[in-house]
């Protein structure tokens, strides 16, 4: 594991939002959703891909606050711009576990 100084941490943004839009990514080379994400009126909405769909139905992630990363440069993924990375954990069978607020929180806050 690489130490990284606290500059480096800060630099990284990491924001609230809220999911707003949730479809099928049948392009994707893996299964995927395509996503929407509020991050508030400074952000706005992104969009994204998220290989998430072992362990979430797109009706479990509709209105769902998660956490995403918002200043990696965007990246096109077949036919989706990704504008954010939505942040997550990999369980032992490699299902990734949704990394959320433990109560709602304004959409566009800093993880801090």
């Amino acid at each position: 594991m690489e130490t990284i100084s606290w500059s480096d941490f800060e630099r990284i943004e990491m924001r609230v939002g809220t999911i707003i839009i949730v479809d099928d990514f049948p392009e994707a080379r893996k299964p995927a959703y395509k996503i929407k994400v509020d991050f508030g009126a400074e952000i706005g909405i992104k969009q994204s891909s998220a290989q998430i769909t072992d362990l979430y139905s797109k009706d479990d992630l509709l209105n769902r606050q998660i956490v995403g990363v918002i200043n990696f440069p965007a990246k096109q993924i077949g036919p989706v711009r990704s504008e954010c990375l939505i942040t997550g954990f990999y369980n032992e069978d490699g299902a990734v576990v949704l990394a959320i607020p433990e109560r709602p929180i304004g959409n566009g806050a800093k993880l801090g």
